[in-house]
């Protein structure tokens, strides 16, 4: 009796964490899908430095011509 009800338990489980992510994942692609063409949009308002004009940046930029 006791191993019926461990069997049903362990069944009814892994059904509910499939359908948990099952859900999961459809919830996450439709996000994805509706979002910029894959193009991370933020919200930040600071402007994006990608690097500082150096002595060190100049040099790396004449080596690589």
């Amino acid at each position: 009796m006791e191993n019926k009800r461990r069997e049903f338990v362990k069944k009814a489980l892994a059904t509910s964490a499939l359908v948990v992510t099952t859900g999961a994942i459809a919830s996450n692609s439709k996000i994805t899908e509706s979002s910029s063409s894959g193009v991370v949009v933020g919200k930040s308002t600071k402007k994006e430095i990608l690097y500082k004009e150096t002595q060190n940046w100049d040099a790396f930029y004449k080596a690589s011509y």
